[in-house]
């Protein structure tokens, strides 16, 4: 009896020892096949994290493996996610030359090809054009700028009217036995018919200065150029009266170009530009009208100035100085050359 009771305990440790055996088996088996743990309380094995993971070219936009081609256009690699494991980020991929911004395939080369808009060269921009003289467009040759006479002999012209000034400058000519040429707008002399007749009468001549002064005179079509140079001509002639001469033509803004001193050419006129601007139309000041002209000229030269288009109290002003200078500088008044 005693040695029966002490056989018995040993039964019920048999379902120990077999659990054990199976779990020495299963950490054998998965030194062997290199698993990383065994399985639950049911025994079932698992394969590491690793193996569960989908390829690298499968994996969403964000994770380690978007990271490795930069967008082409791009300044280089995207920042590494936060979540980024250490296997991960311990080689860091090389970033490669971004592709020309042209080009929006991902497997762009690293250099730009010859001949893309990158590697193209661009050409040096050409020198600025100087703006055009106001005596006429390069090469011309055939805008005049000083007077019939030469020598110490000075041309005196006038813009844009008849205006309101003009009778107050044909005071001021008189008082110095000075003469002019007046380069009139079609349509003022049209408005001013007796303005124009005091010019002639007082023994100045006249210019034709277009019917509209349109700018920039020299883009202007042929036929709109034949038709601001006629017309205009023909509305000062009807203004002045029979045998009214006309024998200039200048541009607005000085914008000659061969087609319109052609057309000019043919009306029997010449093409009148100047040698000195003092910009009074613009009211710089009479100091500033009157030092221009003084320090600008010189013999032979042509002034421009105006007596019409606006307010020309300042060029009467500076007028007043001028003429008393002129006389004592030795000067005397002639027109234009033809």
């Amino acid at each position: 009896m005693h040695r029966t009771a002490r056989r018995r305990p040993s039964t019920p440790t048999s379902p120990t020892r077999s659990r054990r055996r199976l779990v020495a088996g299963c950490i054998a088996a998965a030194a062997v096949l290199g698993l990383t743990a065994c399985g639950t309380a049911s025994g079932a094995l698992q394969s590491p994290s690793t193996a569960a993971q989908p390829p690298l070219a499968d994996r969403p936009s964000g994770t380690p493996a978007a990271t490795i081609a930069p967008t082409p256009g791009s300044d280089g690699l995207p920042p590494a996610p936060a979540s980024a494991s250490p296997s991960a980020t311990a080689a860091p991929v090389k970033p490669r030359t971004p592709a020309p911004a042209a080009s929006s395939a991902a497997a762009a080369p690293a250099t730009p090809v010859p001949g893309t808009p990158a590697a193209a060269s661009t050409p040096a921009a050409p020198p600025t054009t100087p703006p055009t003289a106001p005596t006429g467009h390069p090469g011309a040759g055939s805008v005049i700028g000083s007077t019939a006479s030469g020598g110490r002999t000075v041309a005196l012209t006038f813009d844009d009217g008849p205006g309101p000034a003009t009778g107050q400058i044909l005071d001021l000519l008189a008082q110095y036995h000075a003469k002019a040429t007046f380069c009139e707008i079609g349509q003022n002399a049209a408005a001013n018919p007796a303005l124009v007749k005091r010019v002639l009468a007082a023994g100045h001549r006249l210019c034709d200065h277009s019917v509209h002064h349109p700018q920039p005179f020299a883009k202007l079509p042929h036929d709109k150029a034949v038709y601001e140079i006629t017309a205009a001509r023909d509305m000062i002639v009807q203004a002045g009266g029979p045998g009214t001469e006309v024998s200039w033509f200048r541009a607005p803004g000085g914008g000659f170009n061969p087609d319109n001193e052609h057309i000019t050419a043919g009306l029997g006129m010449s093409s009148l530009g100047w040698s000195v601007d003092p910009r009074d139309w613009s009211r710089p000041g009479v100091p500033a009208i009157v030092s221009t002209v003084q320090k600008q000229l010189k013999p032979g030269g042509v002034i421009l100035l105006h007596d019409g288009g606006g307010d020309r109290s300042q060029t009467v002003a500076a007028l007043k100085q001028l003429l008393p200078w002129l006389v004592a500088q030795g000067y005397t008044f002639d027109f234009p050359a033809a």
